[in-house]
């Protein structure tokens, strides 16, 4: 990895929010091995921080890979490793449910991959355009997409904040995976729910776009704190700029993580 030119530059930022009293989100910046992610913590007391720790921590023992292909398929590997390491731990604690959302991008060599399991997103931001590449494991996305709810109905319907995925909930863990080419100045967001259920589609557009990772990452934050953050909110932002690209960077971001353990 010695003397590699850099082909993305980074950020992150989270915040506890002004609700809860634990900061049960955990996340992971590692450029250098092509993987970033977000997970958001379920479970009570601390077991959500302890979940989302645990995912993350898998994710970081990632080493450098030859492919994409190969990345997917490590990404696969340790959390499937950490969904069965929480189930574990359940049962030690009683039987109690411990587990985490997860959105993982994965990155290398001109291809990108997103895996994720939960309501934790990914966005591509691309000429001027932003579109969600994952879709959220919950039941009012199913019951909208089978048009049994409206968008709008959606929004107070009582069970919308339930999730029908996750790792470390059941013992055949549902991964789902978009794959697709990279493209010079791509952006990427990757956030928990808390930033969505404060901030618009076209309000993270329009920051991503126009600051660095690092600062689109802080008012991202900072917007949603303004707007009550009802929930931990996290944000991972990263932009694709290999050689040639009209990107500027102001600084530089190598690996980052944040969790509780």
């Amino acid at each position: 990895m010695k003397n590699k030119p850099r082909k993305f530059d980074s950020g992150a930022a989270t915040d506890v929010g002004k609700v809860r009293l634990v900061n049960e989100d955990s996340y992971l910046v590692l450029p250098e091995c092509g993987v970033w992610a977000v997970a958001d913590g379920m479970g009570g007391h601390e077991a959500g921080s302890l979940a989302s720790a645990i995912v993350v921590e898998s994710l970081l023992k990632i080493p450098e890979p030859a492919s994409v292909t190969e990345l997917l398929t490590r990404c696969r590997e340790r959390l499937v490793n950490a969904n069965q390491r929480l189930l574990e731990i359940a049962d030690e604690m009683g039987g109690i449910v411990i587990g985490a959302t997860v959105a993982a991008l994965l990155a290398w060599e001109g291809y990108y991959a997103c895996v994720w399991s939960g309501d934790s997103r990914i966005y591509l931001v691309r000429q001027g355009k932003i579109q969600q590449l994952t879709h959220d494991h919950t039941e009012v996305a199913e019951l909208i997409a089978e048009g049994v709810l409206t968008l709008e109905e959606a929004q107070t319907w009582p069970r919308r904040n339930v999730i029908t995925k996750a790792v470390g909930v059941y013992h055949d863990l549902e991964l789902e995976v978009a794959q697709g080419v990279l493209e010079k100045d791509d952006i990427f967001v990757i956030c928990s729910d808390g930033l969505t259920t404060h901030v618009a589609d076209a309000e993270i557009l329009a920051f991503a776009r126009s600051n660095p990772p690092q600062g689109a990452c802080d008012a991202l934050v900072a917007l949603t704190v303004q707007r009550g953050a009802t929930d931990n909110v996290t944000v991972v932002v990263t932009r694709y700029a290999p050689l040639g690209s009209t990107v500027v960077f102001p600084q530089s971001a190598s690996a980052m993580a944040r969790s509780e353990l």
